[in-house]
């Protein structure tokens, strides 16, 4: 630092008093005290050297009942989402049968369908889930889930072999016979599904009622929006059922009866193609041929009395009569002639006539009821 010339007053850049002694950071200083030693504050708890200066602090804690063991892997998987993981745990930690559809999930939590959905997709995408749907024997579509606590290792294993008990030492060996060598069955292909039914005969009037059946289903749910291409296909096996005399509203009642809740329905088509096909009713009975038809009517021209017969002619009574009436009797005539059965039927209507009555004449009931 320069210092004024002595004897002058001029002012030169710098210092311009007059030192009292050497400015400390002029001189190097070699001895300088070191920093005084951290002094235990009584309030504060003196850190221990092994644990970090930031992050978590794990306070450690063996359970010994209700607790579940979770792997790194899942816990800090790198490419699930915080819900993913925490829904994967959750559903690690419940008994087997408890229901974990999307629905008892978003009861369950305070997340709603579209983001527990989206985690159950993260997580059958990268194996810690694996859901199947199912068809039970009465038509019902359900879905079962498989929950795997290491991906990794899903693979099904054998079941251990159950150990055998030793057999007595002085027991003898019994004398076994050399199987016959047969040769394994093959495994059974599975069998076809069977196709769907089709009407007997065509009738466009038909085609068409059961087309606009199957396009107006989703009116009532719309989770059976089928697209033109099922609907094509689908249409003649609801003609069918038509055709079995089967209305049209029965169809669709027995199509919607029982559909599985919430997002189970995956595929609409193949469960009304199962529905058509596995429920179809029995065609309907043919009708007998008819009978003969019975002979008209014919009136007796003897006695009037109507019967029936296929031509017209005498009644049976009349015409025993004349074929008795016709053989010959012990008086040498013909028994039953004509003048006298004439003669007959004349004295009966007269026998049983009733009386002429006259506006003004009175009948005695006495004589009356003696006719």
């Amino acid at each position: 630092m320069q210092r004024p010339p002595a004897g002058t007053a001029i002012p030169i850049e710098g210092l311009t008093i007059k030192e009292v002694g050497p400015f400390p950071m002029a001189v190097q200083q070699l001895n300088a005290p070191v920093r005084a030693p951290y002094a235990h504050h009584p309030t504060r708890r003196a850190r221990p050297a092994h644990r970090p200066g930031a992050g978590v602090v794990h306070v450690r804690h063996r359970h010994r009942e209700r607790f579940t063991v979770v792997g790194n892997h899942l816990a800090q998987h790198r490419e699930l989402s915080l819900l993913a993981i925490g829904l994967a745990v959750h559903i690690q930690s419940v008994p087997d049968g408890t229901r974990v559809d999307i629905k008892s999930l978003s009861a369950r939590f305070p997340e709603g369908e579209a983001r527990i959905a989206a985690a159950l997709r993260e997580l059958e995408a990268h194996g810690y889930l694996a859901r199947t749907v199912s068809r039970t024997p009465t038509g019902r579509v359900v879905t079962r889930t498989v929950s795997y606590a290491h991906p990794a290792a899903a693979a099904p294993c054998a079941p251990p072999d159950r150990p055998t008990p030793a057999a007595p030492r002085d027991a003898k060996k019994p004398a076994t016979s050399p199987a016959p060598s047969t040769p394994s069955p093959e495994a059974a292909s599975p069998a076809p599904e069977p196709p769907l039914p089709a009407p007997r005969t065509a009738d466009p009037t038909r085609d068409a009622t059961a087309t606009a059946l199957l396009a107006s289903l989703h009116r009532d749910d719309d989770r059976l929006l089928l697209s033109e291409r099922d609907t094509v296909r689908l249409s003649p096996a609801v003609a069918a059922w038509l055709e079995r005399g089967v209305r049209p509203e029965t169809v669709r009642r027995t199509l919607m009866a029982h559909l599985p809740p919430g997002a189970g329905l995956r595929h609409p088509a193949a469960l009304l193609a199962h529905r058509l096909t596995a429920l179809l009713p029995p065609p309907l009975p043919v009708s007998l041929p008819p009978g003969p038809r019975p002979a008209p009517f014919q009136e007796c021209p003897d006695c009037g009395r109507p019967f029936r017969a296929p031509h017209p002619g005498h009644c049976r009574d009349c015409r025993t009569g004349r074929e008795e009436g016709a053989r010959p009797t012990r008086g040498g005539g013909p028994r039953g002639s004509a003048p006298a059965q004439e003669a007959f039927h004349a004295g009966s209507r007269t026998a049983y006539s009733r009386p002429e009555r006259s506006p003004n004449s009175c009948i005695d009931p006495l004589a009356y009821s003696t006719l």
